[in-house]
């Protein structure tokens, strides 16, 4: 009687330990920047986000939670009207006087950087997933992405790569505000990822894109998010760009345009934006 007692015993303490896991992390929070929400819900936590920013479009349902806006728009007042437990943001999204009013009031404000390199995908995997107490389940989405970079680096060991395909991305908010991106940003990294090679090179950041900039990338394919394209026209008005006309990716009609999150977020899809983006250029 005494040995089945203890059993019993063993097995509820054993039960009950995820349990209690799980209501020591079941907490209202808020999100901001995309990379960091698409993370936390592929981390098991999507039912426990209460509000996020506007970037945060994945999953879908994401899009119908309370919008706190973007960036500089954002205020305290709104943040603390929803009563989080703990808001997890980009580094640098809320603004300095945001972030001291929110702290004063002793609500827990953690920061990360935003990745932009599959290095620091990883790093931003392993950090929420520790902040969050799942390690595992956070090692289990890097070794998922690992599986899918393999894919990726057997599809361009196929292919002849003696010459890789030249490639630029253009940020486009309508036909007054296009810059192109250079070394260092996310641009060059899923570029070169993808086994091409960024032709924007010489300068860091996004700078204005000139008509002479242009004439002298000449890159083969052009690369812009959905929305840049859209506040353009779509491809019919990307001669609202000077100088486009002329660059081979315009001739040849190789203009590709993805997801703005998808293409920039270096979250847990971004090997599929890379394959993607492979398989375009080393078409057959």
């Amino acid at each position: 009687m005494k040995a089945k007692l203890i059993l019993f015993l063993f097995l509820l303490s054993a039960c009950s330990a995820p349990q209690q896991a799980e209501e020591k992390k079941a907490k209202r929070i808020i999100t901001a920047g995309g990379t960091i929400t698409e993370i936390v819900h592929e981390l098991g936590f999507g039912d426990f986000i209460i509000a996020t920013d506007i970037t945060s479009t994945y999953p879908s349902e994401m899009q119908d939670l309370p919008s706190i806006g973007y960036r500089n728009q954002i205020k305290a007042e709104g943040l603390l009207s929803l009563s989080p437990d703990i808001i997890l943001a980009e580094s640098g999204y809320l603004s300095p006087d945001v972030v001291a009013q929110l702290k004063a009031t002793g609500l827990e404000v953690h920061f990360f950087e935003k990745p932009k390199s599959i290095e620091g995908t990883f790093k931003l995997i392993v950090e929420l997933a520790e902040f969050l107490e799942v390690p595992e389940k956070g090692e289990q989405i890097k070794q998922y992405i690992q599986g899918d970079l393999a894919e990726l680096d057997q599809f361009l060991a196929n292919k002849n790569q003696e010459k890789k395909p030249t490639a630029l991305f253009i940020m486009a908010r309508g036909e007054d505000m296009i810059f192109v991106g250079g070394d260092d940003t996310f641009a060059s990294s899923i570029i070169e990822l993808a086994g091409l090679r960024s032709i924007a090179t010489g300068f860091k950041d996004f700078i204005p894109l000139t008509p002479e900039a242009l004439a002298k990338f000449n890159p083969d394919y052009i690369l812009l998010f959905d929305s840049g394209l859209a506040s353009l026209g779509g491809k019919t008005g990307l001669n609202k760009i000077r100088g486009m006309e002329q660059t081979l990716a315009f001739q040849q009609d190789q203009i590709l345009a993805f997801d703005g999150l998808l293409l920039s977020g270096f979250g847990p899809r971004v090997a599929e934006v890379a394959m993607e983006l492979a398989k375009n250029a080393y078409h057959d």
